[in-house]
């Protein structure tokens, strides 16, 4: 139980979960990945109150999720928007959507579409370099010092 522990000490989830994991934070990324920028935008279509708006924008903007830089139309606001890191989280966005709509809400009214074709985009899932489709059952650990394998069920101080 010592090396799970040791293990989740070192797992890359909750610095990533501290950074957008709290409701309004993702929500806030969700709002930038569909074009908000200013704050007035968010704080209207999210109904959040301006203190915790302001204190997520700041949050997000330290973390390097969001640049924070004088809007050009009229110097007195500020326009927010996604860096490469805060657009690379798009894939985690829609896949806990996607998640939502299969175990919690049910299917929304707007789906996400391929601007080309109009289609509806696949379920998010984990593929190996072949494109398999792969399940938990499917997966294993490999330590990336030594290229050591391991079955999950062996590794009891390695996580996800």
């Amino acid at each position: 139980m010592e090396a799970f522990k040791q293990a989740a000490l070192r797992c890359p989830l909750p610095e990533a979960i501290e950074l957008i994991g709290e409701k309004w934070a993702f929500l806030i990324l969700r709002g930038a990945l569909n074009g908000l920028q200013h704050f007035e935008q968010f704080q209207a279509g999210l109904g959040i109150a301006r203190n915790i708006l302001s204190d997520r924008l700041t949050k997000l903007v330290e973390g390097g999720i969001l640049i924070r830089e004088d809007d050009p139309d009229d110097r007195r606001k500020k326009v927010y928007s996604l860096t490469d890191k805060g657009e690379a989280l798009l894939p985690v966005v829609v896949a806990l959507r996607q998640w939502g709509e299969t175990w919690c809400h049910g299917p929304a009214d707007i789906q996400l579409a391929d601007q080309q074709t109009g289609q509806p985009v696949q379920q998010i899932a984990l593929h190996a370099k072949d494109g398999r489709k792969l399940a938990l059952k499917d997966l294993m650990w490999v330590d990336r010092r030594t290229g050591a394998t391991l079955r999950r069920h062996q590794a009891p101080g390695i996580d996800l």
